[in-house]
Order: C-alpha cells, then structure tokens, then sequence
C-alpha cells in the first residue's frame, strides 16, 4: 500500500493522543480513500516465485499470509502503539489470547511468576492452573502492596503480571514503585490496563515493560467484537512475542480489526465522558450502599494514588451489599435501563455479579481471598444520561429494601 503523506513514527509520535486516535496508522491504497480500507483476504500472490522466496526469507518487504500481516491488522496495531507510547504493538483476537501470548511466549518451565491476587477470572485461571501444567511456578499477592512483590520473588522469578484498577475490586497498584522494584532485579512487568485503556492510563510512562489488553472493551467500546492486544519494546514484540504468536495463531480478524480501529477513534471523548458519568452514579450510590469501591471517590483508600496515575477514574467500578447473592440477584433484576451483562467498556451501562459470572469459575476460598464477596455487583458507567442512570439504580435500591 502506498502510504499518506507524513505517515511515518518520527510525526505521527509527535501528535497529541486525540490525533492519533484518529489518524494514527492510516495507510492509503492508491485509491485514495479516507477511511481504513478493508482487506478480506487469508494470502497474498507474488509476481514470482523468486518473490514469495525471498518474503518468507525477510530479504524482501511484503505480506504472506494474514495470520502474520494483514494491512487493516498492521494499520490497528501502529495506532494502539502509538497511544500507548509503545515501540511496538501485536493485535490478537481476544483479550485472554493477549493475556496468554503475553505470559508465554516469555515464560517456560522451572521459571516463576508473581501474579496479583485481584484480577479478571480468566486471567486467575491462567496464573492458578494453566502455568503450573506447564512447570511454571506462580504465586499471588495483594497487588496493593509493592513489598509482596519483593516478598514472593525467586531467584527464577521472570515475570511480575498485575492489573490496575483490578477487576472487580477496584484495587489500583503503585506502577511507579513496582516497575521500579522490578527492573532493579530484572523482572519483566506485564500489566493488564483494559479497565484503563491508554486514553486514562499508560503503564509504559511509569516503567511497564509489557502492556496487554482486551481491546474488546473501551478500545472498540460498542460491545460488537473481540480484540486482543499486547504493547512493549521492538525487541520483545519482534523477537520474543512474533515467534510464539506467528506459530500458535492467535490472529485477530480484519473485520474486527477495522471495527476497533473506527472505535478507537471516539475514544477519548467516550471514555472521558463515561468517567464523569460513573463518578456521579458513584457519588449518588456511596450514600445508599454499605461499601462501595470506586477510586474516583475520595473516600477510596487509593483516590490520590489513583489520580497520580490516571486522567480520570474510568467508567466501572464495584460496591457491595450485605444481603449476599440474593439481594445483589434482586436488584439487578429490578433494573429497567441499566443492561444485565459480564461486559465491560461498552457505551452502554451494564451491571453484572462477579462471584457468579465473570469469577465463577475460581474458587470460593480464592474469590473471598481477592476480596469478591457474595454481595458484590460492578457497574460499567455507560454514555447515557446519568440522571437516568441514578433514577433506575433508585427505583432497583428501593426494591431491595435499600
């Protein structure tokens, strides 16, 4: 493809985050056109076999085969890179397969890895089961705290993976202290920021060598397709990350693809907005329920740190009820508006019960140990009006004697 004007990294890193969203990337065909084309296609032909040789070979620039370079997928994958701050960006197609090619394709057996106690249900899976059948020793802390990290580590310990803010506890952990801690004794950090996206957070600018997301979320943010993405230095994209992903396939679709990219292009004023919704529903709830966890607030113990870290305090957070499942199930089935639903970073408002969704594959022990109570929902502050957001939350409350 031949490519626009000025569409190279020494410019496109110069712009501000809101023009990357928007152009970062952009590639043009000879056609001309103004929105990202659309290429549906698993190969690519060579004018001769002496060509097809040498791409396979690297002596010769071009794509071979869509599960290694599709030009919708590469277009993706430079404008997340850019807004993350990243050298490099691999796109995958779901945000566990990110989570998984982030962690293998570094790890293997004898090695250890510290994860954090607090995290998605997937992702506990892959810390408490998939990485031990492989020999990979791990261990869990409470991410909240930079010494368990310290604590926990080994002489073999490779990798230290946390998200923040945690999913669906809300725990936000110390980037600055614990990439620090980590780099002093060269341990990689993997840090999973879907809760954030780049638009509220870049773990990268406190020190994280490796960035992953589900770009399911609030990067394509209309609830229509998955994405995965992993973000990191040129030479852990092309030299560690490239080889386990070319060979285990875990390729994101151009059509998902392109959705994500004419996602990524709102955003900003998305996820700004969303933020300042939450932040009234949170403020609203906060006199109504026994505890709730929404950074966002001052009464959270990690607000300042929080604010340190992000822009805004995202669209999602938890708050718990004292009546256990059944009176978290009778409200959310007293909803009028607000969408019963496990996803998250979707433009609309969904509200979903952790411990019997998104987390009920682990363990009682464990959840109780991540902090996932019975009574616990969380909350994805969509782009509605907030009025009628607290109307319905109001209406939901009162059928649960609350």
């Amino acid at each position: 493809m031949k490519r626009k004007t000025g569409q190279d990294r020494s410019i496109t890193a110069t712009w501000r985050p809101a023009t990357q969203a928007v152009r970062g990337g952009t590639a043009r065909s000879e056609y001309g056109e103004t929105s990202e084309a659309l290429f549906l296609t698993s190969g690519y032909a060579y004018d001769c076999a002496g060509d097809a040789a040498a791409r396979f070979a690297g002596d010769q620039v071009g794509m071979t085969y869509s599960r290694l370079q599709n030009p919708t997928v590469e277009m993706l994958e430079e404008r997340i890179a850019l807004l993350e701050g990243a050298e490099g960006c691999r796109t995958m197609a779901t945000g566990m397969a990110a989570m998984t090619a982030a962690l293998l394709c570094q790890l293997s057996a004898g090695d250890h890895l510290v994860g954090g106690r607090a995290a998605f249900g997937s992702c506990r899976w892959l810390t408490d089961t998939l990485l031990p059948k492989f020999g990979i020793e791990t261990d869990v802390v409470d991410a909240r705290d930079t010494q368990a990290f310290i604590d926990a580590s080994r002489p073999n310990t490779k990798v230290w993976f946390f998200e923040t803010p945690a999913n669906p506890t809300m725990d936000v952990a110390d980037l600055t202290a614990i990439c620090a801690a980590a780099r002093e004794r060269g341990i990689v950090t993997v840090v999973d920021n879907a809760f954030a996206s780049p638009a509220l957070q870049r773990p990268m600018d406190f020190g994280a060598d490796v960035v992953a997301y589900s770009a399911t979320k609030l990067m394509e943010g209309q609830g229509r397709v998955l994405a995965g993405a992993v973000c990191g230095r040129k030479a852990f994209i092309d030299d560690v990350l490239l080889p386990f992903t070319r060979n285990t396939g875990p390729t994101l679709s151009a059509f998902n693809a392109w959705v994500v990219l004419k996602g990524l292009e709102t955003l900003d004023l998305r996820v700004m907005r969303q933020s300042e919704n939450a932040l009234k529903v949170a403020s609203f709830l906060e006199a109504r329920v026994p505890r709730i966890n929404a950074p966002g607030l001052p009464s959270h113990p990690q607000h300042a740190l929080a604010m340190r870290q992000m822009k805004m305090a995202g669209p999602i957070f938890s708050f718990e009820l004292d009546g256990g499942r059944a009176q978290a199930h009778g409200l959310l089935d007293a909803l009028q508006l607000i969408d019963i639903s496990n996803n998250i970073g979707d433009s609309r408002s969904l509200m979903t019960h952790p411990a019997s969704t998104t987390h009920s594959g682990v363990a009682e022990e464990k959840r109780i140990e991540m902090g996932i109570s019975e009574g616990m929902i969380r909350i994805n502050v969509g782009l509605e009006d907030p009025e009628d957001l607290i109307a319905d939350l109001d209406q939901a409350l009162r059928a649960v004697a609350l």
